[in-house]
Parts: C-alpha cells; structure tokens; sequence
C-alpha cells in the first residue's frame, strides 16, 4: 500500500516511490494508440478541434433539414399551404369582386370581364396575373395589356387597342382588320364601316404594304374605295368613282405606276369621266377600257393626255 504525507492545507498525495509505480503499471496495463493518417490530415487544418465538431454539428442538423423539406415538397404541403393561405385572404375579403376596365372605345368588354372573373380561384393572392394578360392578348382587338391588384377586392385592367384600317372581304365573310392583318370582328354588309375594302386570299396580309403604297399618292389616298389582291401578287385599285387601276408586280414598279397615275389624273381629270378601267401593268403601255366595251391604248410617255374616244 503506498504511502501518504499530510501536507499542512488538508491535502493528500502520494510520494514520488507509489506515483512512479502507478505510471508503470498503467503504461503497462494500456498500449499507446497509434496516430493515423486522418489526425494528421485534421492536424493540418487551421481550425481547432473544437471547431470542427461545431462545423460537423451544423452539417448534421443542415442535412436534416434539408432531408424535411424535402420530403414536403414531394407530399406537395407548400402547396397546401399556399392555398390555404389564399382561401384564408379570399375569407377575409381579399377576392376579386371588381373589374376596372381602362382604355377600351370600341370594342366589347364582355369578353373581359369574362377572362377576369373566370378564373379557378379568385383569390387576390392566388391570382395568376401573367396568365389572365395572355388570355386578354388572344381577343383580336387587344393589342396589348396591363393587369393589376388595387386591394382588397379590384382588378385592374389596362387595354391597347388596334386601331381598324380595312374590311377584309373572304370566303363570303366580312372581317374588320388592323394595319398588319389581324382580325378584329366580323361586320354585316348592312353596317359596313367606313373603311377601304381589301378583297382576295391572303388580302389582310398585305394591308400594310397597301397603306405603304398609298402614301405615294396622298390625293388618291381618300377617293380609295377598295383593293383586290390578285393572284397573290399585285394590286386593283378601286376608287369611289366607279373606276379600277390595275398596278403591276413588285413594290417598286406599282409605287411608279401610282405616281404616274395620280400626276396624269392631276392634269387630266381621269376619275370620274366615265372610264371604266385603267391598265398599267405593262410600263410600255397605258390601256383605257371604255363603257361600250372597246379600248384604248397609248404609249405610256403620251399617257398625259386622255386617248381619243375615251368618253364614247
């Protein structure tokens, strides 16, 4: 039994003889572990030991929470629970009561109204607002559209609209249309509005380049009646009194011919004098179809005067 000295203090150790024992008895009741190469790597690190058991902690409780959530998306509660928060906002008023229509002057809001107050959920907060603009953007005379929330209960609809420039006559049907083509309603021959007539396949397509034609003779511009595009490349012009200008292929030479055309009618008054048709596709020559049925041609640099018998 090893011996103990009382130290004036009340305490107890043992001597220098049982502690050296002590040490060799426990050297050789335990080996000494060896290091491998993982406390040497951990070693390395610029971070205490103490650290990375905190870093290990956390990277645990992340991978939890991680495995949480996602195991909620898949049984879709992020989901529910949007929804229940928007049939809670829809029960305490926040649901789409109101519609403000802005911008509209001709056509009917009917089909507004419709779109907006027929959505699956009402609510203000589950209200799909990309989605209510590309259904507007489908009715023919909505060129463009903003849609807005005004809490607790108003949609907001702000609408462009496309403005008519003809009345596209096809396959029997009356179609009002805007300058590049798109259909806007359908008009009665008794209500036709008073607007150029564009008659043919594919006629509403060429709109614009018909507009764009037509600068080029501003004076001829309002005594237009109507247009036949014909065999989806050229233009008959019909004027308001009574007559037709047939104009030749391609840009460039129909735009020619029109300037030659307005300045001859400028000069010589060829509108509304009887004739019934005026041919300029060919450059070369300028053709005159007369009541009775008989023609006249002249060389298209004589144009400037009207051919001999053209009254009948």
């Amino acid at each position: 039994m090893a011996e103990a000295r009382i130290r004036r203090g009340g305490t107890a150790r043992l001597t220098t003889r049982a502690a050296g024992a002590r040490g060799r008895s426990g050297a050789r009741g335990r080996p000494v572990r060896r290091r491998s190469w993982i406390d040497s790597l951990l070693d390395m690190l610029p971070v205490s030991e103490e650290t990375l058991q905190r870093m290990a902690s956390w990277a645990i409780v992340g991978i939890v929470l991680a495995g949480v959530v996602g195991i909620s998306m898949l049984l879709g509660l992020p989901a529910m629970a949007g929804q229940k928060a928007s049939e809670l906002a829809a029960k305490a008023g926040f649901e789409v009561e109101k519609v403000e229509v802005r911008g509209v002057e001709r056509m009917d809001e009917l089909p507004i109204y419709n779109i907006a107050l027929g959505q699956v959920s009402r609510s203000m907060l589950a209200l799909d607002l990309p989605k209510v603009r590309d259904d507007m953007l489908k009715l023919g005379w909505v060129k463009d559209a903003r849609i807005s929330r005004r809490l607790p209960d108003t949609l907001v609809v702000d609408i462009v609209e496309r403005d008519p420039v003809a009345v596209w006559q096809h396959d029997g049907q009356l179609q009002l249309i805007d300058v590049q083509g798109v259909v806007l309603q359908s008009v009665s021959a008794g209500a036709m509005p008073d607007l150029p007539l564009v008659v043919g396949p594919n006629a509403n397509l060429q709109t614009a380049g018909l507009n764009k034609l037509m600068e080029n003779a501003p004076a001829l511009k309002p005594m237009l009646a109507g247009a036949t595009w014909v065999g989806n490349r050229r233009w008959d012009l019909r004027f308001q009194s009574g007559e037709t200008l047939s104009l030749p292929e391609g840009d460039k030479p129909s735009a020619t011919a029109l300037v030659n055309f307005a300045r001859m009618d400028g000069v010589n008054r060829l509108l509304g004098r009887g004739i019934v048709k005026f041919d300029m596709r060919d450059p070369d020559r300028f053709i005159l179809r007369l009541p009775q049925g008989q023609t006249s041609e002249k060389p298209a640099t004589d144009a400037e005067a009207p051919a001999k018998g053209e009254e009948g």
